[in-house]
């Protein structure tokens, strides 16, 4: 009877976790979700559908922004690339604060809410700028030089967008993210799934963005192409909004940096205590005190951060009235802690990709605009459209990935990813390695029909030389993306500890984002060099530099960091979770995040779900 009493009970659970979802959510009346109204791809459709508008938008402005500074402002080449680098740097940067707020205080509707709107008014501001006399670009007759008033509002009008960006795109994609339960088996394979998709939609905005809206911005009219922009964005906008009630939502918990600070604190008093002699000696949360939320297996690596979670004689656990926090931390958060610091090498050698990057959206821009964009006799291509190149390599490289290596390799490697993560960000940085050697190859056949058609020819206008010239640097750089950015996207989301997730997404934007400001430093040391020999590198005029030999100094750095990259990935240790019963130790995982069911002594009896 007792046994038969345990099976109905056992099959009540299931059908409970069935029914239910227990992962902390919850739905929009803030009661725990209905996991077959809720959630996964019924919600996500609606979350994607605002990305898309998001990235047409921003491609469509961040690709022509060079051109705009140049033939409409009237910039040099080295300073509108530092505008585009510090704008581009600005944008990827402020997600860091906007990921920390949503975390900490509004939660990631409301944030993505909020900034969308700020999004759209930088938007408003751009089309006002193109329509209204007052504050149009030029007086008439008077094309040489744009009003100051202009510039002034144009400027604003894109850090709007920056601060926009910076609470829309850390906590879309982990909001997305979130409609997927990980401790439920379909939806956990779901979510590895919405990564690539994410990135596949991601990639049809930028697509249309480099090639509709540069198109309208240089056949019709910047104006025409900001008002489309911002119609799209409001519409989408509203979609979003309509979504709430298939939504499942995480509620804010304060500040995740203040646990972190603990655990330094505690683990710094404790520095003079000798190590337990097992790690089950550690302190954790009692079963009883954690019936949702998951904990984290203790690991060895940084075991001077174990001294937090040691429990000394004159401490008493037993009630939470007297558990000071500042003294003593549980395993699960030594275990964050160890997360968030072991991620800092790997952000550090991801930061020379992200210069690798910004070099799309810049001097690979102006290189097509020195050479014959013509499709037909009336028909040029617009210079930054050659960036839809990119786009479809990148759609190419996630479609392989998902459908084709992904099935073949969890066959080959058991690991229900395929390969690991840091494995597909390390076979990205390859691609960008391949892509900053074609365009050193492209650059140098360009400089040499520089030398023959305009210094000795005298040729007035672009090159006779075809833009698709530039197409496997484009390619390349794109099918790299496919691997390295998203792997970076699902490795900030996957390893940062649960309640940082919106910051674990900015993390990933940081990269591109400090790349950018490296980007800018580079142009500056290299000119500085440079311009002694009398020749700099990167000149006001691009067909009077060397930017060949910019993009060989590149690649070199790539392969350096490359090699740093690959000592640090193969001794990286990945996030080991458990939800309900706190284990102590468990085995390291092979790239897969673990939930680790039952945990003996015998790893045999372990079950890996």
């Amino acid at each position: 009877m007792e046994q038969e009493a345990k099976r109905n009970d056992g099959k009540d659970g299931e059908r409970d976790e069935e029914q239910w979802v227990h992962d902390l959510s919850v739905d929009y009346k803030g009661k725990v979700p209905l996991r077959a109204s809720t959630g996964v791809w019924k919600a996500s459709l609606f979350i994607i559908t605002i990305e898309f508008s998001e990235r047409l938008s921003y491609f469509g402005i961040a690709t022509n922004l060079i051109s705009y500074l140049t033939d409409v402002i009237h910039q040099d080449l080295k300073t509108a690339a530092k505008n585009v680098n510090y704008w581009t740097g600005v944008t990827t940067i402020m997600p860091l604060a906007g990921g920390f707020l949503a975390d900490a205080y509004l939660g990631r509707f409301t944030m993505v809410l909020l900034s969308s709107l700020i999004y759209l008014m930088g938007l408003s501001l751009l089309t006002m700028s193109e329509f209204i006399p007052v504050i149009k670009p030029y007086n008439v007759g008077m094309r040489h030089k744009p009003r100051k008033i202009h510039e002034v509002l144009f400027f604003v009008a894109l850090y709007f967008i920056s601060l926009g960006t910076g609470g829309h795109k850390p906590c879309l994609e982990s909001f997305g993210a979130d409609q997927f339960d990980d401790d439920h088996l379909e939806e956990r394979k779901k979510k590895m799934s919405y990564f690539n998709w994410w990135n596949f939609v991601l990639c049809c905005g930028l697509f249309l963005g480099v090639t509709v809206i540069v198109y309208v911005q240089d056949e019709v009219s910047w104006g025409v192409a900001d008002l489309i922009l911002t119609i799209v964005m409001a519409v989408t906008i509203l979609t979003f909004y309509m979504g709430k009630i298939y939504y499942r939502y995480r509620l804010p918990e304060g500040s995740p940096l203040t646990p972190l600070l603990q655990v330094l604190v505690a683990a710094i008093r404790k520095r003079k205590l000798p190590y337990p002699s097992n790690p089950s000696l550690l302190h954790e949360v009692p079963k009883l005190k954690l019936s949702q939320g998951r904990f984290l297996c203790h690991t060895s690596r940084l075991r001077f951060l174990d001294k937090a979670a040691i429990a000394e004689d004159g401490e008493n656990i037993s009630t939470d009235k007297t558990h000071n926090l500042w003294r003593l931390a549980t395993v699960t958060k030594v275990e964050e802690m160890k997360l968030v610091l072991s991620m800092i090498p790997i952000w550090l050698t991801s930061l020379i990709f992200g210069v690798c990057v910004a070099q799309a959206s810049t001097f690979f821009v102006k290189q097509a605009a020195t050479m014959d964009r013509r499709i037909s006799k009336n028909f040029n291509i617009p210079a930054a459209s050659i960036y839809s190149l990119g786009a479809i390599g990148m759609m190419v490289s996630v479609t392989t990935y998902e459908k084709i290596l992904v099935p073949f390799l969890r066959k080959v490697t058991g690991n229900e990813r395929g390969i690991n993560i840091l494995q597909r960000i390390g076979i990205g940085m390859i691609f960008s390695t391949l892509s900053m050697v074609a365009a050193a190859c492209v650059e140098m056949k360009r400089l040499k029909a520089v030398e023959k058609e305009i210094v000795q020819g005298g040729k007035k206008g672009p090159l006779s030389m075809t833009v698709f010239w530039l197409a496997p640097q484009y390619i390349i750089h794109g099918l790299g993306d496919g691997f390295a950015l998203v792997g970076l996207q699902e490795y900030f989301y996957d390893q940062v500890p649960d309640s940082m997730r919106s910051l674990g997404i900015a993390f990933y934007l940081s990269v591109v984002g400090v790349g950018s400001f490296l980007s800018s430093f580079l142009i500056i040391i290299v000119d500085h060099i440079t311009i002694k020999d009398g020749k700099s590198w990167i000149g006001k005029d691009l067909n009077m530099s060397r930017l060949d030999n910019f993009y060989w100094m590149l690649a070199a750095l790539i392969v350096l960091n490359l090699c740093a990259y690959v000592f640090l990935a193969r001794r990286y240790t990945y996030k080991n979770v458990e939800r309900g019963v706190p284990v102590t130790h468990c085995p390291e995982n092979d790239g897969a995040e673990v939930n680790c069911v039952i945990c003996t002594e015998n790893y045999k009896n372990m079950q890996f779900i």
